[in-house]
């Protein structure tokens, strides 16, 4: 299933810098505003260690990792909501991305220039809160506008949509993004045929200079407080460092550069793992000669619809899976040894997938 992440923020936050960390794909970063007017796009493949395991014991032709869409948002600024700057551009951006990476500055720096004047992490997610949800509020008044006049005809489901949809925008004018609005299943209902941008799951980025990348800083303890009821995941980068690492040719010097800096892995890699666990997806593996191969599902999945992640008629004609753990699949070595071991179940349709499951599925069309 495809992933796609959408990195927002203010100008010059850091935003395009870290997008050519994840992507390598040297979009323009530049020291003024709106340096990005189109989306840069760009494929990344999900770091797991457990596909390399895999394939060090199967040695198959060929190995594939899942991806991720990660796309580059023009910057915003006060008045998006209205199509101020490339307001209308941005906002349409984002309501196309399955989650949000909001990337906020926390170093101080006199040669890159702050659109506001100064470095203020909680006051840029305020201007970037209020744009989005002032954009929804404009969505939900306008349904509601309109279930005015459906619910006119006195029937109990229009009458409950238009209350619904009157809840929200009660919450949304207390400045409560529609993601933190815990209510009744026919809301998050609404919430989701919306398309309401402050539904997206999200995740903070901290930008931060060298010297803060392990311990962070003020400013990333003022913003961590800001957020801390919000149930979003906060984490630290240096985009900068992140650069650099991008700019060294081979795995040996980027991991002595990663030691040097008293860092165990590229700081993207948690930006991937942190955007996976914010739309609670895990992985299942596929192993044999021809390919060892991940995917990506929702946590959750039955075994069927795993299986549809591969070709549609596999879900359709689903008889069984073979599963292996993870685990057992490595400590033994070879598939050969785990079913010598009894270690192989045999599973049906209502078989729950657990991330890390290394998967056979047998179907009939």
């Amino acid at each position: 299933m495809a992933l796609k992440c959408g990195i927002v923020g203010l100008p010059n936050v850091g935003k395009s810098t870290l997008f050519n960390a994840l992507t390598e794909a040297g979009a323009l970063a530049a020291n003024y505003p709106f340096a990005t007017k189109e989306p840069n796009v760009g494929i990344i493949t999900v770091p797991d260690k457990r596909l390399e395991a895999l394939a060090d014991i199967v040695n198959p032709q060929k190995i594939q990792p899942t991806t991720v869409e990660i796309v580059d948002i023009a910057g915003l600024i006060k008045g998006a909501s209205k199509g101020e700057g490339l307001g209308n551009q941005f906002l349409g951006n984002i309501r196309e991305v399955d989650a949000i990476i909001h990337v906020v500055r926390c170093f101080e720096d006199d040669n890159v220039v702050h659109v506001d004047g100064s470095v203020d992490p909680c006051r840029d997610k305020d201007i970037i809160d209020t744009e989005l949800i002032l954009k929804d509020l404009e969505t939900v008044e306008k349904a509601a506008e309109k279930l005015k006049k459906a619910a006119k005809t006195r029937k109990k489901e229009d009458i409950r949509n238009l209350e619904v949809a009157q809840a929200i925008i009660e919450k949304l004018e207390a400045g409560i993004p529609a993601r933190a609005i815990a209510l009744e299943d026919d809301v998050k209902a609404s919430i989701k045929n919306l398309q309401l941008l402050t539904a997206k799951p999200i995740l903070y980025v901290c930008n931060v200079d060298e010297d803060s990348i392990h311990e962070g800083n003020a400013q990333t303890k003022a913003f961590q407080e800001m957020v801390k009821d919000e149930n979003a995941e906060v984490i630290l980068i240096s985009a900068g460092i992140e650069a650099d690492i991008v700019e060294l040719d081979s795995i040996e010097e980027r991991l002595e550069f990663l030691n040097d800096m008293g860092l165990s892995e590229p700081g993207v890699n948690k930006v991937i793992a942190a955007s996976y666990k914010l739309l609670n997806l895990i992985t299942y593996f596929t192993a044999g000669e021809k390919e060892v191969r991940a995917w990506t599902i929702m946590d959750g999945w039955k075994a069927p619809q795993a299986a549809g992640v591969i070709h549609t008629d596999f879900e359709k004609g689903f008889i069984r899976a073979e599963v292996i753990n993870y685990d057992d699949y490595v400590t033994l070595g070879s598939e050969q040894a785990v079913k010598a071991a009894g270690k192989m179940s045999v599973e049906g349709k209502e078989y729950v997938v657990n991330d890390g499951d290394i998967m056979h599925f047998l179907f009939n069309v």
